[in-house]
């Protein structure tokens, strides 16, 4: 089956990373039902109110630094590893939990939590502490301008291009733990079904495009990507 899916591009979110502790959006108890994202996710809401915008991803900094991966994660980078073919993983998540479990070849494209973008000169730094509005470029020494390095509600999500090169060349594209609910990730299934791959969705419940996917399976990620990584190196 390997040799078949030669390039698999593979997109995950929140829902992957639930289970090692760490927030989804979009459910029941999920993070914007307990903030406005007009406040806290968008360049206006930075704009109105930094400080309270900083303390918010300040402590989701925080949170996500405690965090481990858990056996999706390990079964994604074994996955990776084990292929002869080429495995692009596409996350919509900003901790930086893959990289923790060995992936490599990884495009962040709603940024990342480890990162600071300064405002003034576009440079991006690792970044572990918190940022305030008196936070000073390393870089270019402009204070006032440092920001995290996630994309918010409004703003371009990064290596676009790279993402859809890949998805027109795929042969599976496997999308694990997300809503299906905000573009222009949700379209990437039918990107994918334009080049003729096969689809598959593993997630906790069905996705806003679950009709959309070939195969369909339901469970918690550390039980299901396992279970299906294994079916595909086996194969």
């Amino acid at each position: 089956m390997l040799d078949y899916y030669n390039n698999i591009v593979i997109l995950t979110g929140a829902g992957l990373s639930a289970e090692s502790g760490l927030s989804t959006f979009r459910d029941k108890d999920g993070v914007w039902t307990r903030h406005d994202l007009a406040e806290v996710a968008t360049p206006e809401g930075f704009a109105r109110n930094p400080d309270m915008v900083q303390d918010f991803y300040n402590a989701r900094r925080k949170q996500v630094v405690e965090a481990k991966p858990n056996a999706a994660h390990k079964a994604l980078a074994r996955l990776e590893k084990k292929h002869p073919g080429e495995v692009l993983t596409v996350t919509q998540n900003v901790d930086v939990l893959h990289e923790a479990a060995g992936t490599a070849k990884l495009i962040h494209m709603h940024g990342q939590l480890d990162q600071a973008l300064c405002t003034h000169c576009d440079a991006r730094h690792g970044w572990s502490d918190d940022i305030t509005t008196a936070t000073p470029c390393p870089g270019c020494g402009e204070c006032a301008g440092m920001r995290p390095d996630v994309v918010w509600f409004g703003e371009m999500p990064y290596q676009m291009d790279d993402i859809y090169e890949a998805l027109s060349r795929c042969d599976l594209f496997i999308s694990i733990g997300t809503s299906g609910s905000v573009y222009p990730a949700a379209g990437f299934v039918m990107e994918a079904k334009r080049a003729r791959a096969r689809t598959v969705e593993l997630n906790l419940e069905p996705s806003e495009g679950a009709s959309l996917f070939t195969e369909s399976i339901r469970g918690p990620a550390t039980e299901v990507v396992p279970q299906y990584v294994e079916r595909l190196l086996s194969a």
